[in-house]
């Protein structure tokens, strides 16, 4: 049996090329993945008594080109922010993400899907999805015996 000498930091520096390695592969996957890169507006998700209120920041995104769409089991808002190439303005900088995009939720009650309502206006894209009427709850009264 040979006895060998313990080196931590041979164990650190081993550590930390397996967490390199992890990192680039991540990395060059997503590249590999597909230049079009996609993102996803951010979302608030509010629950009354009667509906169902969803609220997409969309700033920069036409009212032709988003669409909503649901089912009995979720709610799909997808579209595309397009980017103005044909502009004669030399981007210095351009942080804002384009292309197309697509949210999914899962609704997780029955609701009334003729009477779903959306508007957008300042950038924001509001749903308004009511609830059936066997969700809602019902008061019972209690009587004296």
């Amino acid at each position: 049996m040979m006895i060998s000498r313990w080196d931590p930091f041979r164990e650190m520096s081993a550590l930390q090329d397996r967490i390199n390695r992890v990192f680039n592969e991540q990395i060059s996957r997503g590249e590999a993945e597909g230049a079009e890169k996609t993102w996803a507006p951010v979302v608030d998700i509010i629950e009354g008594e009667n509906d169902l209120i969803v609220r997409a920041e969309l700033p920069g995104v036409s009212r032709e080109d988003m669409d909503v769409e649901v089912t009995s089991e979720s709610l799909t808002i997808c579209g595309e922010r397009k980017f103005d190439e044909g502009s004669k303005d030399k981007y210095l900088r351009v942080e804002r993400a384009y292309g197309p995009f697509k949210r999914s939720f899962s609704i997780g009650v029955p609701v009334q899907p003729d009477k779903i309502k959306a508007a957008y206006r300042d950038g924001v894209l509001e749903i308004t999805v009511p609830k059936a009427e066997e969700v809602k709850p019902k008061k019972i009264e209690i009587n004296k015996e």
